[in-house]
């Protein structure tokens, strides 16, 4: 995977990459674009916002490497969702049982904010996940850019969407019409959340709890 649609995030990903901070000195960065990593058979979808700089773009996989990973596999592992509790490079050994993490851009953006064009032209990745995905009974959205893009791009795959579009809000549910999807709302994992209190472990763990439950109960 190696787009280069996007100029302003080919050269943040690339120049972050040649000045890492002194704790990542030495290491090769992955600088590239992301790809989706997880069981193909998964019934649970995560999506996120965006690989981070010194995270995904330096270890090659979403969530791994930094802070908001740490938070979130130690939840996808007490969830079950995971063999272990802590990510830290590609070659760990992680594995993701019944669940498949994605995001809405592929590249690390400046002050982790895409701008909407960006994500437009991410969403063709996207778009092909969902077709690929055939079991997702459950997508938690990882923040409201997650849950916005996963209506989106569901939209744009022609299945039905809710009218009015729920609003996004952490432990917020919404069944998508058709095939019955549950869309859940969680806070993003990242340490404007945590460091602030606005998301807590339980609060994260209590979301793939649910996701679980409302997963088994579809077969």
């Amino acid at each position: 995977m190696d787009c280069r649609r996007c100029a302003r995030l080919v050269a943040h990903r690339e120049a972050v990459a040649a000045e890492p901070p002194r704790r990542y000195r030495g290491q090769t960065y992955w600088a590239r674009p992301l790809p989706g990593f997880g069981d193909p058979d998964a019934r649970v979808l995560l999506v996120g916002l965006a690989p981070a700089a010194h995270g995904g773009n330096r270890t090659g996989r979403m969530f791994t490497g930094d802070r908001s990973g740490d938070w979130l596999f130690r939840a996808l592992h007490e969830a079950g969702f995971a063999n272990q509790a802590t990510s830290v490079d590609a070659g760990d050994g992680l594995r993701l049982v019944g669940a498949y993490i994605t995001a809405t851009t592929r590249c690390a953006p400046p002050a982790n904010k895409p701008t909407p064009e960006e994500m437009e032209r991410c969403r063709p990745f996207l778009l092909e996940e969902l077709r690929l995905l055939r079991h997702v009974t459950v997508v938690v959205a990882l923040g409201k850019i997650g849950w916005d893009a996963y209506l989106r791009t569901r939209r744009e795959a022609g299945l039905a969407v809710p009218r009015p579009l729920p609003r996004f809000g952490h432990g917020a549910a919404a069944r998508m019409p058709g095939d019955g999807t549950t869309l859940l709302g969680c806070f993003h994992p990242s340490q404007q959340n945590t460091f602030t209190g606005k998301l807590t472990r339980p609060m994260l763990r209590a979301v793939f709890l649910k996701a679980r439950r409302l997963s088994l109960a579809a077969r």
